[in-house]
C-alpha cells in the first residue's frame, strides 16, 4: 500500500494512551500533514479524542486540495479508535 501526490496515505497510529493520523505521499517520502490527540489540546475519551484527530485531519487534508486517500490501519482492527477516526475523516470530506 502506497500513496501518492493525487492520492496520499492516511496512516494511523494509536498506542494504549494515544492515537493520530499522517497523510503521507509516499513517491516523494513527504508526510503533508500530521495530527496527534495531544497536539490538540482537548479532553474526552479516547473514542472521543479519536473522532477529534479524525475531523483535525480531515480539515488539514482539505486546506491542502486533499479529497481521496488510501486508508492503512497498520494492521489495527478496523473498531473502537480506529473505526471513530476514519468515520470522522470520512465525515469532515475524505474519501476512502
Amino acid at each position: 500500500m502506497s500513496g501518492t501526490s493525487a492520492r496520499p496515505r492516511l496512516v494511523v497510529f494509536r498506542s494504549l494512551a494515544h492515537i493520530e493520523a499522517q497523510l503521507v505521499d509516499d513517491t516523494l517520502g513527504k508526510t503533508l500533514a500530521a495530527v496527534t490527540d495531544r497536539s490538540l489540546k482537548t479532553k474526552g475519551t479516547k473514542t472521543e479524542l479519536a473522532t477529534a484527530v479524525g475531523t483535525a485531519i480531515a480539515a488539514k487534508a482539505k486546506e491542502k486540495n486533499i479529497t481521496v486517500v488510501v486508508f492503512d490501519r497498520g494492521g489495527f482492527q478496523y473498531h473502537g479508535r480506529i473505526k471513530a477516526l476514519a468515520d470522522a475523516a470520512r465525515a469532515g470530506g475524505l474519501t476512502f
